[in-house]
């Protein structure tokens, strides 16, 4: 197997109706990142690995600022002073430990943001140590419906966001979260194995690249909604929220409760509108 940035290479036998052939395929790659902070308590600074996540590995900065984002530690990019890749003796040639500092003006009770040190890729709310600890608040209020955007543009975002997935194009088994504005421009685009990291990605990438606040913003992305996602575009400012796939329940019950706007099955011409209708001409 070679490896390179966000992909492999990957020897394989193909089986189809004219025989059986050794070939070659290439897949997305997935490898743990551990992020770890190191904070003030008083002067004295302290480390703690907060968080364990199955990820393609690539933009891990921005991963890990959309992560403390949506934890509701961070809001400002300026509260991270510093990110560094630390050595693991079983990892020794791979970037997977990433140490963030934080500003002295941090202040947080650790125990309520521990969780079990793995995540998987599939699901980033599934490591919470505690139900209590799922629902993160969020002080950002959204503008009730603002901004305005037409459906034809709503429309046009999935395949957008599609035509500028690299890795999907090479792998065909990555997810994606794209920020357009509200003419249906693509500003920014992330990719992982993981939609919740996608995500993170993409909302940490904003942040680093000062586009906050992302009150005039859309969040599109390539599957389906799930309450964590909900949340996170929430804790972003994000008032709209647009995926090609389906939400759950919980995620359409926690979008009408913040006034945010939730569409889903967004192909072609159609899409639905669970939640803030009155953002959509």
């Amino acid at each position: 197997m070679t490896q390179r940035l966000g992909i492999s290479h990957v020897s394989i036998e193909k089986i189809s109706s004219s025989g059986r052939v050794e070939t070659a395929d290439v897949l997305a790659r997935e490898e743990p990142l551990e992020i770890r902070l190191a904070y003030f308590k008083g002067k004295e600074v302290l480390q703690k690995a907060l968080s364990v996540t199955m990820r393609t590995p690539g933009n891990d900065l921005d991963l890990a600022l959309g992560f403390l984002l949506s934890e509701g530690i961070i809001r400002e990019k300026s509260d991270v002073i510093k990110a560094e890749y630390l050595p693991h003796k079983s990892t020794a040639s791979r970037e997977n430990r990433l140490l963030i500092g934080l500003s002295k003006d941090i202040q947080f009770d650790i125990k309520k943001l521990e969780r079990h040190f793995y995540t998987s890729s599939s699901c980033g709310v599934c490591g919470k140590a505690s139900i209590e600890a799922i629902e993160t608040k969020c002080d950002l209020q959204l503008t009730y419906n603002r901004p305005i955007v037409d459906k034809k543009i709503i429309s046009k975002l999935p395949n957008t966001l599609r035509k500028s997935q690299n890795l999907f194009e090479e792998t065909g088994g990555i997810h994606a979260a794209g920020i357009f504005d509200v003419q249906g421009n693509l500003i920014l685009l992330r990719e992982d194995v993981g939609r919740h990291n996608a995500v993170d990605k993409v909302i940490g990438a904003a942040l680093k690249e000062g586009l906050f606040p992302l009150s005039d913003y859309i969040l599109q992305v390539s599957g389906r909604t799930s309450f964590e996602l909900v949340q996170k575009t929430l804790m972003a400012g994000i008032p709209i929220l647009s995926a090609v796939g389906a939400p759950s329940s919980l995620a359409v019950d926690l979008a009408r409760e913040n006034e945010m706007t939730l569409l889903g099955f967004v192909k072609g011409d159609r899409f639905n509108i669970y939640s803030g209708g009155e953002r959509i001409t």
